[in-house]
């Protein structure tokens, strides 16, 4: 198992949609590849959206990436609620401690609206990198 210099299992966080669109299939994907590779523990994340209807359960998720991936190992999966999908995914990313974070490329041009909001430079990667000390990795679908 891959450890950073604390000891701790390597975290790699990708947020999809639910159900997976075509883009969270790709962009899982990749993050299934990184984790494999890095023999790191994934955290598989949906945000349901107070103000949507549809409120997906830790269970459909799983469900969801299995019947696309098989079991995966070292696997979890998060369901949280949330208003801002964006904001949501960014205190789950602090609190896990995320060394790697993967997002499709469509999910970063709303990051980068929410960040413009926050500092002066809408640099997705820089920021996430300076803020929450993790690599970032943008999939194209």
């Amino acid at each position: 198992m891959a450890t950073d210099n604390s000891g701790t299992m390597t975290q790699v966080v990708v947020p999809v949609r639910y159900p997976l669109s075509d883009h969270s299939r790709a962009t899982l994907a990749r993050a299934v590849d990184i984790a494999t590779e890095r023999d790191a523990q994934l955290t598989v994340m949906h945000v349901n959206l107070y103000q949507a209807n549809n409120k997906a359960t830790r269970a459909d998720l799983k469900d969801a990436v299995e019947a696309e991936f098989g079991r995966l190992a070292n696997t979890r999966f998060v369901v949280r609620a949330g208003l801002l999908v964006e904001e949501t995914l960014l205190d789950e990313i602090a609190a896990e401690g995320a060394d790697v974070v993967v997002i499709g490329k469509k999910q970063v041009s709303r990051w980068r609206e929410m960040i413009r909001r926050l500092v002066d430079d809408p640099n997705i990667e820089q920021f996430l990198r300076n803020e929450l000390d993790c690599d970032v990795v943008t999939v194209a679908s």
